[in-house]
């Protein structure tokens, strides 16, 4: 018990009042950290656990969170602390009670809204994860250099490490090469996203509020926040058109969609290998074939 003791402090601290932890109980969901709900005095807190060499992970994620409650109109759980105990690392936040029904049309209008935040360059002020794998955010002023360096080329380098084979490298190093023509036209503002933006990352709260965790957050083309949210589906025809109601899409988002989705690809054969790379293969010939 001296985690859960060490934790009660540290929530303590924050708090700036004594705190006194129950029995926590296991949550589902999530395959790369342990999760459990722990009722209090002071109400109830959502808790991750993983090894301490997860610690940044936390950290970035923590700061994340932080950058998306910017937004009006979504409910985003607030970081209440995080650190190491016992060789486990730590992140404690705000519980949402989740599962209600609610407005995907909300949804679309509160998406729309946060891509309204804006900053100056596209990136981040520090590195986090997708999923397990880096995410780096180096800031560039320029959008096709971010994707280029930062995301697309980023994959497929880890790819060509796990074995990929040389049709991947050379299908890739001509899509790097294609990427001006891909992009030409298009001029994007480095809007807050949240990165990660699939189903399961977002949920309605008992009282209807539409809620996003989990995220990958970095500025930039707020495209590839709704390419996501097309790539596995489960967002609704509500939620898209209420979002191009709040905020149209620019002409050849079809095209681009692809593009972006093609990262989340490239990291899924990254993290759990199998279809996903005949997957990305398919995604890089169509987007070459737009380019002749």
């Amino acid at each position: 018990m001296a985690l859960w003791d060490d934790i009660a402090t540290r929530i303590a601290d924050r708090l700036g009042r004594p705190v006194r932890l129950a029995a926590p109980s296991s949550v589902a969901g999530g395959c790369i950290n342990q999760a459990f709900g722990v009722d209090s005095d002071q109400g109830r807190f959502f808790v991750k656990l993983n090894d301490a060499s997860g610690l940044d992970m936390f950290a970035a994620e923590a700061e994340g969170l932080r950058e998306l409650g910017r937004a009006p109109g979504l409910r985003v759980p607030q970081p209440v602390c995080e650190g190491v105990s016992g060789g486990q690392a730590y992140l404690v936040m705000e519980w949402l009670d989740l599962g209600g029904r609610g407005s995907a049309a909300e949804l679309g209008e509160g998406l729309a809204a946060m891509h309204r935040i804006t900053a100056d360059r596209f990136g981040w002020r520090r590195d986090n994860t997708i999923g397990s794998t880096p995410q780096p955010n180096a800031q560039e002023d320029d959008w096709l250099t971010f994707w280029r360096e930062h995301r697309l080329g980023f994959q497929l380098d880890l790819a060509a490490r796990k074995g990929a084979g040389s049709r991947t490298r050379v299908t890739g190093e001509r899509l790097l090469e294609a990427l001006p023509a891909l992009l030409e036209g298009h001029d994007p503002e480095p809007s807050l996203l949240h990165g990660d933006l699939w189903s399961g990352n977002r949920a309605f709260t008992r009282a209807g509020e539409p809620a996003l965790f989990d995220p990958a957050v970095y500025y930039g083309d707020r495209e590839a926040d709704l390419a996501m949210t097309e790539l596995f589906g489960g967002f609704g025809a509500d939620f898209h058109a209420a979002y191009r109601d709040a905020w149209p899409l620019d002409a050849g988002y079809a095209v681009r969609k692809t593009l972006y989705n093609l990262y989340h690809i490239l990291n899924h054969y990254n993290l759990f290998g199998g279809g996903y790379l005949s997957q990305a293969q398919g995604m890089m010939a169509s987007l070459l074939s737009e380019v002749g």
